[in-house]
């Protein structure tokens, strides 16, 4: 009889890790790829030389961005705005339990002035007591 000359096969007890290699790299290609796309909208502020004061509290801002698109954002919230009139009672909503945090004005510089001045206007008559405008300081 013959004796067949074959070792018994043994249950092989390593992981091959080379898919998942495989894998993560094309995870970190893919995030290497769309991270620069998800940047959020950019406002460039006007610059001076010195501002009136730093505010203390942490205020809502009113961003009107290069197209003269409207948002609010407070803290880590960003809402969108219509027009002034649904901006000024999203402000009010915010405003409602009787705080005095003051609203700032982050508006782009390339947005006309008049864009400006009616978003500030519409927020006074709304009587909101602390409307300011925000700016860069530097050169």
């Amino acid at each position: 009889m013959a004796r067949s000359s074959r070792r018994p096969r043994r249950s092989m007890n390593q992981i091959n890790v080379v898919p998942y290699i495989d894998v993560m790299l094309v995870l970190l290609v893919i995030f290497m790829v769309t991270t620069p796309m998800m940047q959020p909208g950019v406002i460039n502020l006007p610059k001076v030389g010195k501002a009136d004061r730093e505010v203390n509290a942490e205020p809502l801002r009113v961003e009107i961005a290069a197209d003269g698109s409207l948002k609010l954002a407070d803290k880590t919230q960003t809402e969108a705005a219509a027009d002034a009139a649904a901006l000024v009672a999203q402000v009010q909503a915010r405003l409602a339990n009787g705080s005095s945090r003051p609203v700032v004005i982050d508006a782009d510089k390339t947005v006309k002035y008049e864009t400006v001045i009616n978003v500030m206007d519409a927020l006074r008559k709304a009587d909101i007591a602390h409307v300011g405008l925000m700016v860069q300081t530097g050169k």
